[in-house]
């Protein structure tokens, strides 16, 4: 039973923000899924159902980003469910906007819910999907750019990354990791 959790920021303030395309992801699979969400019996809104035979749970955490690790640890504590068998959703600055990149463990590289998630699971080994969203922004200025909206010019483009890191993951519920970085990876 896969667990995909999708890290962003609660809030109309933050709804399609650079920092909320985790959660941006989750919905547009929750869509594709027809998956509800609701709140879970946690710090979270949870939407579960059925995939090619395989139970399947989506998870949005409603910590705001950097306490991310408390939800996740909770919902893991709720299902029984170990973090490698996991894929967190999350924005990165280390890649171009719309870049996708599945990686089956790693160091946080500066991200502040993946930081949290290391530091309360006690655990780097779980699989991710890193979600471009550039770096253009001036030196000491990178909430506000994580913080801003995609500009019209980029929309085009991170529509179809949105659906190509959905297809990648739903290729990593039926496939796994190492079959997911694979196919999706070389794109």
């Amino acid at each position: 039973m896969p667990i995909i959790f999708g890290l962003g920021n609660i809030g109309e303030e933050y709804e399609l923000t650079r920092h909320n395309i985790g959660f941006e992801l989750l919905d547009v699979l929750a869509d594709v899924l027809s998956f509800k969400f609701t709140a879970g019996n946690g710090p979270f809104l949870v939407a579960e159902g059925v995939f090619k035979t395989r139970k399947v749970i989506l998870v949005k955490p409603t910590t705001y980003m950097n306490r991310s690790g408390t939800a996740v640890k909770k919902c893991l504590s709720i299902y029984k469910h170990s973090l490698e068998n996991c894929l967190v959703c999350y924005d990165d600055l280390n890649l171009p906007p719309g870049k996708i990149r599945f990686r089956s463990n790693g160091s946080a590289g500066g991200h502040n819910g993946i930081e949290d998630i290391i530091f309360r699971t006690g655990s780097k080994n779980f699989p991710r999907l890193r979600f471009g969203i550039g770096n253009d922004f001036p030196r000491g200025r990178q909430a506000d750019y994580v913080l801003s909206k995609f500009s019209k010019d980029e929309l085009p483009d991170i529509e179809i990354s949105k659906k190509n890191a959905v297809d990648g993951i739903l290729c990593f519920i039926r496939e796994g990791i190492t079959n997911t970085m694979n196919s999706y990876n070389k794109k």
